[in-house]
């Protein structure tokens, strides 16, 4: 029952992301990348900070100089700025589908740096899957966009993020990371502003668009985290992949994308070679067990 509930709490997390996403693109249109940042940050510290507050956590602490919990914090600003960037620039299904990647992204960096084992299979695995992302960016092609490379910048950011929270420290709550997290998203959306040229106005529709896109955005990273401790890792890890199945239904159905066979099929390999890996280490967790 805990893994059902475990897997049902990540759904709701990627279709909290999903409809994050939305948002994103709508506001896009009227506001810059860092006016967007700045604000989802500041929303998501605000209430995340206010959570470890009545849990009974000291938000404001050392453990946020401790050296993984700065490189996670990096990782999250990467990944912002990437993946926000390519939202407001290429489809969001293209952008989905790329970001799948990440899982494939994190066991090369285990294997690179941290000294996982992974065998020959896993790296075909890890191959097949970037075949796959090169397949929707399709470089040198005549459908190359450049602008996905936000979403590839993301994925790198996603992936020093993740890698990162295996060696936090265990007193430091997984509330008091989410918060830290979206505070240091307030630093890039400022350094961007000042790169653009300052902020925007925003119009009542734009703050209530904003106000979607920052709920959304805290569901999403409080079920992720429920997810997480309610189920096995091995059991929740694949529903990530459900993001990917409602960014293409509001892609399609809200901005009217048409995604080629390319896309769909590098899709395909990315989620074929990213189950087969999970599965694969959770066959050899069950050896060593």
């Amino acid at each position: 029952m805990d893994n059902i509930r475990g897997s049902a709490l990540m759904v709701l997390a990627m279709a909290g992301f999903a409809l994050e996403d939305t948002f994103i693109k709508f506001v896009s249109a009227d506001l810059p990348v860092g006016q967007i940042l700045f604000m989802m940050g500041i929303g998501g510290a605000v209430i995340f900070g206010a959570i470890s507050v009545l849990k009974g956590d000291r938000f404001v602490s050392r453990d946020f100089l401790v050296t993984p919990v700065l490189l996670r914090n990096l990782g999250e600003m990467i990944a912002a700025f990437g993946y926000i960037t390519a939202l407001t620039l290429i489809p969001l299904s293209t952008v989905a589908a790329i970001i799948q990647a990440t899982p494939l992204c994190v066991t090369l960096g285990a294997a690179l740096f941290m000294g996982e084992q992974v065998g020959w299979r896993r790296w075909s695995a890890i191959v097949v899957g970037f075949f796959g992302v090169l397949l929707i960016i399709r470089p040198g092609l005549e459908g190359f966009q450049p602008a996905s490379l936000f979403a590839v910048i993301g994925v790198a950011g996603l992936a020093l993020r993740d890698l990162s929270t295996r060696v936090v420290p265990p007193s430091v709550s997984s509330m008091q990371l989410s918060g830290y997290a979206f505070a240091t998203v307030i630093l890039i959306g400022l350094a961007l502003l000042v790169i653009d040229g300052g902020a925007v106005q925003p119009s009542a529709t734009n703050w209530l668009q904003l106000g979607a896109m920052i709920f959304f955005s805290v569901v999403g990273y409080y079920a992720i985290v429920a997810a997480m401790r309610i189920g096995d890792v091995s059991a929740v890890t694949p529903f990530r992949y459900s993001r990917l199945v409602f960014s293409l239904i509001l892609g399609i159905a809200i901005f009217g994308e048409q995604p080629d066979w390319l896309t769909y099929t590098g899709a395909a390999l990315i989620i074929g070679s990213g189950l087969y890996s999970i599965l694969r280490e959770r066959r050899l967790a069950r050896v060593v067990a």
